[in-house]
């Protein structure tokens, strides 16, 4: 048994111990009284469980079943004694009045010292609340009968001083009671700001009397009391904060050199909290950090315009989150310094946001033209009455990023809040029109700078360790926190970081891109010089750059190009199908450096382009063909190199097959054969090489496409066709086809070759077949029917196995 331990807390452990032992007593006890019923007993030893005289486990302790009926009945007691105050109180007179008083109070108070000393502890707590419960009634009852005239809100505040001194020290009387103490703590707060109510105080003098209380409840918590006091007064100061500070924010508001002073009392109050409430420092140096900045950002925000009054509070929060610098881990501790930065960056962040919409009007604002492309008419400025101090904000945000953020995700930060400076710069500082051009090619450049040369920025942090381990929480030093370790660690290599800025400054500065080209398109030759301009800005990314970067850039030049085409197009008055067949030099140049500057990314660009030059010549079908002409020239050229070689071989085909066919229709040529013939000698000529290649691959899969592609709508064209030139030539190429396949021992040419010249022939034999049925006697065909199926049912074991062997040839065909 630990001696050191307050006299309530061991007289608990000693309760227990006993019960403990009281039940294993009661057990042993039974297990004896069965022992000796077996030794006693002529029958031999009963099966019977181990202790089968034992009790059952209770479902409740002794203990708990105790406090139970005490709480019941302290409970009971209280409701009669307050039932008795209000409603029979008046039948007595003022001498039974006393005596009752005085005769209950004092023996409901007196009790538990003699509880006490029988070792009846949880009585004496029982009858002890009770006690505590009559004081307030009674001074409930003095006030209605001798003090009827007092101030209700004076009283009370009285009453609870008085009330929080008779219990403590009746607390400090009787050691053995729990509840005095914390039920003086819980009295204790309602004095000072019920007299300040009742003396008129206004919102300020109330909170500053909620401020006061909550201090003595703060130092209250660093005095060795008991834990029941401790969560009393932390509780207390907590409910109290809830008002006092949301009160002190509106002040500080409305009355600045009241609030602040108020709002900087509860920053101590909570700084000092968080000193001795160890476990919940940070959230406490936070609402401190909080109310501190709150309150000297008031005063100076009221003796400046308007629209300072947000770069005020953002500055004032950023100065408390420098504070979570580690070089000063010696003077504040790490979760305190942790809460100031959770604090400053939260402040920070809400003045970013209030700092985003000149951002989103710089990006977004070209967008809402009214008149037409080259009109000469600029879009409505917008957001053109918002404060200019936001590029304040913006930039206080890039330079705390900078110096404040240690790792990349502080450069990372700097680097997007700069490009928002650059972007909002012409919104919130109205700039003219070709200011806001230049203004936005410079964050194009710069974003692209960043994605190609991120490394300029990443210089300075450490290199990734070996196999990086989180450290266990009481292994790490003072002032290492979380934020600081993950400086140190892998995520934070050069190697993340640059991948981190590079992608941020290519999505950065392609959206700029965007944004100048469609600010650019109110003037023809801006124009020009913008799509010049992001030309020369993407090719020098592209050259420089490598990665991802390379390949974003490449493909930005390629679509800066096409704009320039398409301008220069739109600028000569020429139409649309000119302009699409112009536009081809775009996909036919992309063709060629490709060959020596390998760029996936301006490759797709190309196609991209290749695609809208199509489809500005779909409406003159002869345009039409000859675009496709040389967008298959383009793909044929481009499967030249290797790696493209079998997609542009396709793509190829398709394009010289469209064009051939949009040409044919121009012409106005029906023959099927015209357009089925270009499509099946390069099938057959494919899948002749396939099958050199392949010798084990089907002819099916070789030939069978090609083939079907004229057989089919050939045949569907002879049954249409009264002339005998088309059955002629198709019953010949049918003919070499079923020679060619059982020559080669093919299955798909001889049986499409075979089915297409039987139906050729039937074509041609039907007219005569029914002119020979028309001219023989009817009874005739059902003769030669009859005689038909007694020959075939004859032969029909011969004809099954020819049948058999006819399919197993075939099958044995490739």
């Amino acid at each position: 048994m630990d001696m050191n331990l307050p006299p309530v807390e061991e007289l608990r452990r000693v309760d227990v111990e006993l019960a403990r032992l009281d039940a294993r007593r009661a057990e042993l006890l039974a297990r004896r009284v069965w022992l000796l019923g077996v030794l006693h007993s002529p029958a031999g030893p009963p099966t019977a469980p181990p202790f089968p005289g034992a009790p059952r486990a209770a479902e409740t302790s002794p203990r708990g079943a105790q406090n139970v009926l005490l709480t019941l009945g302290g409970t009971l007691l209280a409701v009669a004694a307050l039932a008795f105050t209000l409603v029979s109180w008046g039948s007595m007179g003022i001498a039974g009045r006393s005596a009752v008083l005085l005769v209950v109070t004092s023996a409901a108070l007196a009790a538990p010292a003699v509880l006490l000393r029988r070792g009846l502890a949880s009585t004496a707590e029982a009858v002890g609340a009770l006690g505590l419960a009559l004081t307030v009634l009674d001074a409930y009852a003095l006030h209605r009968v001798a003090l009827p005239e007092t101030d209700g809100l004076g009283y009370a505040a009285v009453a609870a001083a008085v009330l929080a001194g008779v219990w403590a020290g009746y607390g400090g009387l009787l050691r053995g009671l729990r509840l005095p103490f914390p039920a003086a703590v819980a009295a204790a707060q309602l004095p000072l700001p019920l007299g300040v109510l009742a003396a008129g105080g206004g919102p300020a003098a109330v909170a500053w009397a909620t401020a006061l209380t909550a201090a003595a409840d703060v130092l209250l918590l660093a005095r060795p009391v008991g834990v029941a006091v401790r969560t009393t007064a932390g509780v207390s100061a907590a409910l109290l904060a809830l008002w006092a500070l949301p009160a002190g924010g509106w002040l500080s508001l409305t009355s600045p050199w009241t609030g602040g002073p108020l709002l900087l009392g509860w920053a101590a109050v909570f700084l000092y909290a968080a000193r001795v409430v160890r476990p919940a420092a940070r959230v406490l140096a936070m609402v401190a950090a909080l109310a501190g900045s709150a309150a000297v950002a008031g005063p100076v925000r009221a003796a400046l315009p308007a629209e300072w009054a947000v770069p005020v509070y953002v500055v004032c929060g950023l100065a408390v989150a420098s504070l979570w610098r580690p070089v000063r881990a010696e003077r504040i501790p790490a979760e305190v310094r942790a809460g100031f930065g959770l604090a400053g960056g939260g402040v920070a962040a809400l003045g970013l946001v209030w700092a985003l919409p000149p951002v989103l009007g710089g990006l977004l604002g070209p967008a809402g033209r009214s008149a037409g492309v080259w009109s000469g008419t600029h879009a409505a400025p917008v957001l053109a009455d918002y404060p200019a101090t936001a590029l304040l904000v913006l930039l206080l945000g890039a330079g705390a990023a900078a110096m404040v953020v240690r790792g990349p995700w502080g450069r990372w930060g700097a680097v997007l809040l700069g490009w928002a400076v650059l972007t909002a710069l012409p919104v919130a500082l109205e700039l003219s029109y070709a200011a806001g051009l230049v203004v936005r090619l410079v964050a194009t450049g710069a974003a692209l700078g960043v994605a190609v040369r991120p490394g300029v920025l990443t210089r300075g942090l450490p290199e990734p360790a070996a196999a990086p381990e989180r450290p266990e929480p009481a292994a790490r030093p003072e002032g290492a926190g979380w934020g600081v370790a993950w400086t140190a660690g892998a995520p934070a290599a050069p190697v993340a970081a640059g991948a981190l800025l590079s992608w941020t400054g290519l999505v950065a500065g392609l959206a700029s891109a965007g944004s100048a080209l469609l600010l650019a398109l109110d003037v023809r030759a801006a124009t020009f010089v913008v799509l010049g301009v992001l030309l020369g800005l993407f090719v020098a990314a592209a050259v420089l750059g490598a990665g991802a970067a390379r390949e974003t850039a490449a493909g930005g030049a390629v679509l800066a190009a096409a704009g320039l085409v398409g301008a220069g197009t739109a600028a000569a008055g020429a139409s649309a199908a000119t302009a699409g067949l112009v536009l081809l030099l775009v996909p036919a140049g992309t063709a060629v450096l490709a060959a020596r500057f390998r760029s996936l990314a301006a490759e797709l660009s190309g196609v991209a382009v290749g695609v809208l030059a199509v489809a500005l010549t779909a409406p003159r079908p002869e345009v039409l063909a000859l675009a496709l002409a040389l967008g298959g020239v383009i793909a044929a050229a481009t499967a030249l190199r290797a790696e493209r070689r079998r997609a542009a071989s396709w793509t190829a085909g398709a394009l010289f097959l469209a064009a051939a066919w949009l040409r044919l229709g121009v012409w106005g040529v029906t023959v099927p054969e015209a357009y089925t013939l270009p499509v099946t000698v390069p099938a057959l000529v494919v899948g002749f090489l396939r099958r050199r290649r392949d010798p084990e691959a089907s002819s099916w899969v070789a030939y069978g496409p090609g083939l079907a592609a004229t057989l089919v709508p050939s045949l569907m064209a002879v049954w249409s066709d009264p002339y005998w030139a088309r059955p002629l030539l198709l019953g010949t190429g049918a003919l070499a086809v079923t020679l060619l396949g059982a020559r080669f021992r093919l299955q798909a040419p001889l049986v499409l070759g075979g089915a297409a010249l039987a139906l050729v022939a039937v074509h041609e034999l039907a007219p005569y077949v029914v002119q020979l049925v028309g001219a023989l006697p009817r009874w005739l065909p059902p003769a030669a029917a009859g005689l038909l199926l007694l020959a075939v049912g004859a032969t029909y074991e011969r004809r099954l196995r020819e049948a058999r062997r006819m399919r197993e040839r075939l099958a044995r065909m490739r």
